[in-house]
């Protein structure tokens, strides 16, 4: 029988298991922080920003900015309608409403054109999500943002190492968040990081973050108002912190998969890649096709010749507007056209190359079946 051929694992080696073990045994009383802050400084360092929070999920570290911009009832917030809920999820947990709207076809990242016809005065914040390490129009939506004086949340969950015009994804906005769910480039196994430019609300933050408790107040357990507990424990920062060591390596190593999959299928007419616009340089945490119109193309008989060839593969994302939660938005055409012709290839580290071909030969195979291609 082949062997599995899985669509996402992280790369572990000696050195994430010794600092694991290490914070395991040591990281307790005065030095269960230790592993935290070295690994939210790595960040820093590494992002070129002045405020780390190190999380236990994005989905926190969302909940917690939005909550520091005072978001509430009667809101509206603009997130990308091609996400993972979790981009949207944080807003309905304040009380207000978010507003999906479509993308470009081509980086399938969030239209800033359609940012633009969605501001109202009720807006409160945009989201951005830099899907699979593709990067948004950061210029003109930062511009749209600073012209109407509304903050812009970077959802950098799956771009750590991509960047726009020299800047790193999460360095950009207002404020950002990370992912370091098990699939991601960098994982700590759950987790997660907020990203902070202003001192005055990475202050209020500290407050949030802590339940509610004032640094700055000495009586314990003295809580100022409502807060919330979405710390990441020291274990999981040592993974991260061995992670974020040999961050340049992972990375490499995501684009490297990337150009192999491009080689081999890239001359196939009809296939759409992660785009690397002009300015941007694309870590791909997911090596991702997106099917042309023009090809008969039904996502579920490609999984199931996966399947067949024990191939994990993921679907593109659904739009959140289409859930059960939500009202449907099929004027956000792109969003409504795309889903169903994209899927989301095996990236992970330790991927070889002869599995990487035994991935296109399905997609080969299965082209050739449906339309005669070679």
């Amino acid at each position: 029988m082949l062997s599995r051929i899985h669509y996402a694992k992280p790369s572990i080696t000696e050195r994430e298991v010794s600092y694991a073990t290490d914070a395991a045994r040591n990281g307790w009383a005065e030095n269960c922080y230790g592993y935290i802050n070295k690994f939210q400084d790595l960040l820093k360092n590494y992002l070129g920003v002045p405020h780390v929070i190190a999380t236990s999920s994005c989905t926190g570290a969302l909940h917690m900015a939005l909550a520091a911009l005072d978001v509430g009832p009667g809101d509206e917030v603009i997130v990308p309608d091609i996400t993972w809920m979790a981009s949207a999820a944080p807003i309905t947990y304040l009380g207000a409403t978010p507003v999906f709207v479509d993308v470009l076809a081509d980086t399938w990242c969030i239209d800033p054109a359609a940012i633009a016809k969605a501001i109202t005065k009720k807006t409160k914040a945009i989201i951005v999500v830099h899907l699979y390490g593709n990067l948004c129009e950061m210029d003109e939506i930062m511009a749209l943002g600073h012209q109407h004086g509304i903050p812009v949340l970077e959802d950098a969950a799956e771009a750590l190492g991509s960047s726009y015009k020299g800047k790193k994804a999460g360095s950009i906005g207002d404020m950002a968040t990370f992912s370091f769910h098990g699939t991601k480039t960098v994982t700590t196994g759950e987790g997660g990081a907020l990203i902070v430019r202003s001192d005055a609300i990475y202050n209020k933050l500290l407050v949030l973050e802590s339940h509610g408790r004032d640094p700055k107040v000495p009586k314990q357990f003295w809580c100022e108002k409502i807060g919330f507990k979405y710390k990441m424990s020291n274990i999981e920062a040592a993974i991260g912190t061995a992670q974020m060591e040999r961050i340049d390596e992972l990375v490499a190593r995501k684009r490297d998969i990337f150009k192999e999959y491009a080689r081999q299928l890239g001359p196939i007419n009809g296939l759409h890649f992660n785009p690397e616009r002009l300015g941007t340089y694309n870590s791909y945490w997911m090596s991702t096709i997106v099917f042309d119109p023009s090809i008969p193309f039904v996502r579920d008989e490609l999984l199931a010749e996966f399947k067949k060839n024990n191939i994990d593969a993921r679907v593109f994302f659904y739009p959140v507007s289409m859930m059960p939660p939500f009202k449907e938005r099929r004027e956000n055409k792109v969003s409504y056209s795309i889903y169903e012709r994209g899927i989301n290839l095996p990236s992970y580290h330790d991927l070889t190359q002869d599995e990487i071909t035994r991935v296109c030969q399905v997609i080969k195979g299965y082209l050739q079946k449906t339309t005669g291609t070679k």
